[in-house]
């Protein structure tokens, strides 16, 4: 899906690591929400209070998932899904332009 129809949008900013990461909230009509974010080079730690699909829409990013020892690499195009209550780290060489949903 390329565009979100009908949607609601959070005007504040979310800004996180000194202005490096930043993202937007969209609600859905049905409720659900997502952010449209984009990550400055760097290393960042997330915590997660829902399950998140992680879609990376440009750029690209190395994942540590919990409990994995390897970094994984991916791409524009490229996504995972990361546990509730649980902390990823991700390292941005260039950018990343992503879209995290959430759900139950």
């Amino acid at each position: 899906m390329s565009q979100f129809d009908n949607v609601s949008v959070i005007k504040k900013a979310n800004v996180y690591f000194d202005g490096k990461v930043s993202s937007r909230t969209v609600v859905l009509s049905d409720g659900t929400t997502k952010t449209l974010g984009f990550m400055q080079p760097g290393e960042f730690v997330f915590d997660t209070s829902k399950k998140e699909l992680m879609e990376l829409l440009g750029g690209q990013w190395d994942i540590l998932l919990p409990g994995e020892s390897e970094w994984k690499t991916f791409n524009a195009g490229e996504s995972f899904n990361v546990d509730a209550n649980v902390s990823f780290k991700v390292k941005v060489s260039d950018f990343a332009d992503y879209c995290c949903s959430y759900t139950d």
